[in-house]
């Protein structure tokens, strides 16, 4: 049956109905009508950032969290929705499920160089599933249900849908929208391409599991570790994906590639077998090289995109299907087949040890006592304080890279980084939309002082809308990152590479947080703890050795002289 009402309220109407319960977004004239019907939603609840693009990283992370399409309004045409391009871009290259509302120009003065007039829809065409302009207002609640729908569908990914002002003004009769924000994926493996596993695992006596988002988005870490502890075959994470399995697993590597540690990474070089559970085996993870993937093995890879299956590595087997359905019908065959690790226990031995030296060297690592403050010691600190139920958020940059294996994840999902984006400024506001997906778990975002001080107006945020988010800057007063790029290859002649920054603690405490100041061993732990127990909005300023700084992709420059 219809029912008619305003086409912003019907936009509430259908969001209501796919199960959604948070927007974000920043207040613009393009969609007053849906703000005002969103205000008198009791069940939806708006939280407002200051700049479109952290909205858009609040969003993201409140998908990643929920699993539900996250929803940010782009309420102003043209710069309003333009601010947005950077957070869809992230969130089409980390395969998050968003939908932009976006503002337009009303329809009558579409094509005559109109105030805040840009061609929107092409904008975001290369950087979203889908672009789509809205003709009429009828089609809104139907074109805003197939926008949920794709965002979360397959592989999933960012939508924006653009509405035309005069559009949420209109009168239009709603009847109910069918599979809003349906998750449609591919099913579980054959029992043919199940045998033909098994008949490899056989064969195989240096197997290896590398467990990507696929097992995160279809919340298969349980299935995953009944399958690794049924086979005793250790798991190594893809990068930005080290939740895979609670990191105190004992088969749990952590993660392999130039953002990982030794351990994996010698595991999937020397794999003879490699199963890639929900993951493509990217450039994030591998850099595309056989210096972390085997040639020599064989690779059986797993994921619900055909496109991925064997595009940069020759797999043995390709399988499109859901990860914790294939985890879980193989880990039920293998029990019928008898399998264990018999054959292949010296390599599973060697690897325990190999990871216990390589724990025994992280846990020495909070024990260095140098000041200006080692990062690693800080990033020890954080991990010896962080409660098994909390969520990680990471920038990228120098400090992050360091951290990316260095911190400890109790279930998933609960690490959230910016992925193949390699993004900046991403850490904070992500922060805070998971902090609105999981309001009972606590959220730490560990930042550079760079990134960091492009997102702190988002304090403010923080402050208004009640999110107990703790961010830990650590500032070596430099863009790390090119800083040790200028050292390593360009003799050390360094231009825009430092930073002067203000006391972040101090600034925090100015918009209504905590602040903390940190410059000694052992203080960033008793400030995490502190902050943990008070659950408000806080930041801790931790001041490190700007010496600490490496390169990572040594590949890219010859020394100049």
């Amino acid at each position: 049956m219809s029912e008619h009402m305003q086409a912003g309220a019907a936009a509430v109407a259908v969001l209501r109905q796919a199960g959604i319960n948070r927007v974000f977004g920043l207040l613009g004239g393009s969609m007053l009508e849906l703000y005002d019907a969103i205000a008198a939603a009791p069940d939806i609840t708006y939280i407002g950032a200051r700049h479109e693009c952290a909205a858009g990283h609040m969003a993201d992370a409140w998908a990643r969290v929920s699993g539900k399409p996250g929803i940010v309004l782009g309420a102003q045409s043209g710069p309003g929705v333009s601010n947005l391009v950077t957070a869809v871009a992230e969130a089409y290259l980390a395969y998050s499920p968003m939908v932009v509302i976006a503002g337009a120009i009303t329809r009558a003065h579409l094509g005559r160089d109109t105030f805040q007039e840009i061609n929107q829809q092409a904008l975001f065409a290369p950087i979203a599933k889908r672009s789509i302009m809205v003709p009429t207002p009828e089609r809104l609640p139907e074109m805003l249900g197939e926008a949920l729908r794709v965002a979360n569908a397959g592989r999933r990914g960012p939508v924006v849908l653009h509405v035309p002002r005069d559009v949420f003004v209109a009168e239009i009769a709603v009847g109910p929208i069918a599979n809003l924000g349906a998750n449609v994926t591919a099913g579980g493996p054959s029992g043919g391409q199940i045998d033909a596993i098994l008949a490899m695992l056989r064969e195989a006596r240096r197997p290896v599991i590398v467990a990507g988002g696929g097992i995160k988005w279809s919340r298969g870490s349980a299935e995953l570790a009944v399958l690794a502890e049924a086979l005793e075959i250790p798991v190594v994470a893809a990068t930005g994906h080290a939740d895979v399995l609670a990191t105190d697993h004992p088969l749990h590597a952590g993660q392999a590639g130039p953002r990982g540690n030794a351990v994996a990474s010698a595991l999937t070089r020397d794999a003879d077998l490699l199963i890639a559970l929900g993951t493509r085996l990217g450039f994030n993870s591998t850099f595309h090289s056989h210096d972390y993937v085997t040639d020599s093995g064989r690779i059986v890879q797993i994921d619900i995109e055909a496109a991925a299956i064997g595009r940069y590595f020759p797999v043995a087997l390709g399988i499109v299907a859901d990860a914790r359905q294939t985890a879980s019908a193989l880990a039920e065959a293998v029990g019928r087949a008898g399998l264990d690790g018999t054959a292949w226990s010296s390599w599973s031995d060697g690897f325990r040890a190999a990871h216990a030296r390589h724990r025994r060297e992280r846990d020495a690592e909070g024990r260095i006592n140098t000041t200006p403050l080692s990062p690693l010691r800080v990033l020890a600190e954080i991990r010896e304080n962080l409660p098994d139920n909390a969520i990680i958020t990471l920038d990228t940059g120098a400090m992050c890279l360091q951290a990316a294996d260095r911190l400890r994840h109790g279930c998933a999902p609960s690490l959230i980084t910016p992925l193949d984006f390699g993004l900046v400024g991403f850490g904070y506001a992500a922060a805070l939309g998971a902090q609105a997906a999981a309001a009972d778990r606590p959220v730490v975002a560990v930042m550079g002082d760079g990134g960091f001080g492009m997102t702190m107006i988002e304090l403010a945020s923080a402050v208004q809308h009640d999110l107990p988010v703790i961010a830990v800057v650590l500032d070596n007063g430099a863009w790390g990152a090119e800083k040790a790029y200028q050292r390593d290859f360009f003799g050390g002649r360094f231009l825009g590479a430092d930073l002067v920054n203000p006391p972040f603690g101090e600034v925090a405490a100015l918009f209504g947080a905590t602040g903390y100041a940190v410059d000694a061993p052992g203080d960033t732990g008793q400030a995490l703890a502190q902050a943990l127990a008070e659950r408000r909005p806080a930041v801790i300023h931790v001041k490190v050795d700007c010496d600490a700084i490496q390169s990572l992709r040594k590949d890219l420059f010859k020394p100049v002289a």
